[in-house]
């Protein structure tokens, strides 16, 4: 079986999908993908679909559950590089990939994230009042 590579970038872990994803390699995906999030505690997670021609109602949810699970692990995921036939495709069976962030290319994924987990850390930061009285 074939697996999909997971690398990480920084505070980010890209999953470049560059092959069909049978059922097999999904779920696989999915587990890789959880156990990589816990071990290396990153933030984010950008999916790369540029490789895909199509994506089927089973790629579709399980790219909903790859960013449900992500965020109960504190991941925020961007699904990147569709093509516009994917987008056509995906609002036809009604899949609205909820959950999930898209954006054109990965360093506009990047910038998605970095942002997100900044304002994470501002409402952190406004919710501690233990946190302004160290900073000031």
């Amino acid at each position: 079986m074939e697996r999909v590579p997971i690398l990480k970038i920084g505070d980010i872990l890209l999953v470049s999908i560059q092959l069909d994803m049978s059922d097999q390699t999904a779920i696989q995906l999915q587990e890789d993908l959880a156990e990589r999030i816990v071990d290396t505690g990153c933030h984010g997670v950008i999916i790369d679909i540029t490789a895909l021609d199509i994506v089927d109602s089973f790629v579709g949810r399980m790219l909903s559950a790859i960013a449900s699970i992500s965020k109960v692990l504190d991941a925020e995921t961007v699904v990147v590089g569709m093509r516009p036939a994917v987008a056509i495709t995906l609002v036809e069976l009604g899949l609205s990939l909820n959950g999930i962030r898209t954006a054109l290319n990965v360093e506009r994924g990047m910038e998605l994230i970095a942002a997100a987990h900044a304002d994470e850390l501002d409402h952190q930061l406004d919710d501690d009042p233990d946190a302004e009285t160290a900073t000031t």
